[in-house]
C-alpha cells in the first residue's frame, strides 16, 4: 500500500483545522512515533495518525472555547 506524502497529509491537516504546519507537523511525528512502537502492521498507519492529530486538534480548539 502507497503512503501519502507527510507533506500534504500535514498540510491538509493544517488547512482544516487552521493550525500552522509546524504544529501539525510537530503532532504528526510524535502521534507517528507512538504509533508505530512496537507496531508489525504498518499499512494504515498513516490513516490512523491523521485521523488522531485532527481529533486532538479539534479537542483543543473546542476545549478553548
Amino acid at each position: 500500500m502507497a503512503q501519502p506524502n507527510v507533506e500534504d497529509v500535514v498540510k491538509a491537516i493544517a488547512a482544516d483545522t487552521d493550525t500552522p504546519a509546524e504544529i501539525v507537523s510537530k503532532m504528526y511525528a510524535e502521534t507517528w512515533d507512538e504509533y508505530s512502537d512496537g507496531a508489525r502492521i504498518m499499512d494504515y498507519m498513516a490513516v490512523l495518525v491523521a485521523k488522531r492529530v485532527r481529533e486532538n486538534l479539534r479537542s483543543l480548539r473546542h476545549n478553548r472555547h
